[in-house]
């Protein structure tokens, strides 16, 4: 069976490349390159529709740029649920995660890049620092939207549904 991929691999023509990931528009309330889509479904919400069902998955066939993105997305995810654990409460749990979203973090090309065989670097200066302050939107958007998921049960415990998966590694990798 075939790992899901991005819907929005018909929308990288319209959207400006950064090496070959595609910057996608997306809902947020956070600074950034990024602009409102058009319809109510974007990329983060896809990143956690298919967050559970593509973390089963150890290859994963790149179609598009926007498949680039919900791989990053994906692994960043997978990251914030395994910095929770089963006893922290919605307060902590944002304060933690918007740590991990603010930390510096490395773009395609960089030594500490986990996917750079994927991943092409930004051709200059301008468009890194493009790339860097658009992941940065996307990681925080996606932490809150996250955090919204995690807690619309309990504010004291976060979904064990959720938790299940933070032993999975989506492609053996980790941001």
């Amino acid at each position: 069976m075939p790992a899901y991929h991005s819907t929005f691999l018909d929308d990288a023509a319209d959207n400006r490349l950064v090496g070959n990931v595609v910057l996608l528009p997306i809902h947020t309330n956070f600074r950034g390159p990024s602009y409102p889509p058009q319809q109510d479904y974007d990329i983060i919400d896809e990143t956690l529709d298919l967050f559970r069902a593509n973390s089963f998955f150890r290859n994963f066939e790149i179609k598009g740029p926007a498949d680039r993105l919900l791989i990053y997305g994906i692994l960043f995810v997978s990251d914030c649920l395994s910095k929770l654990n089963r006893s922290v409460n919605f307060k902590d749990a944002t304060r933690i995660l918007n740590n991990l979203s603010l930390d510096s973090f490395s773009l395609p090309g960089d030594v500490g890049f986990p996917l750079n065989s994927l991943y092409q670097p930004p051709a200059n200066k301008n468009e890194a620092d493009l790339l860097r302050s658009y992941l940065q939107q996307f990681r925080q958007e996606l932490a809150e939207r996250l955090l919204k998921k995690l807690y619309e049960d309990d504010a004291n415990a976060p979904s064990k549904f959720w938790l299940a998966f933070t032993k999975r590694r989506f492609m053996n990798k980790s941001l």
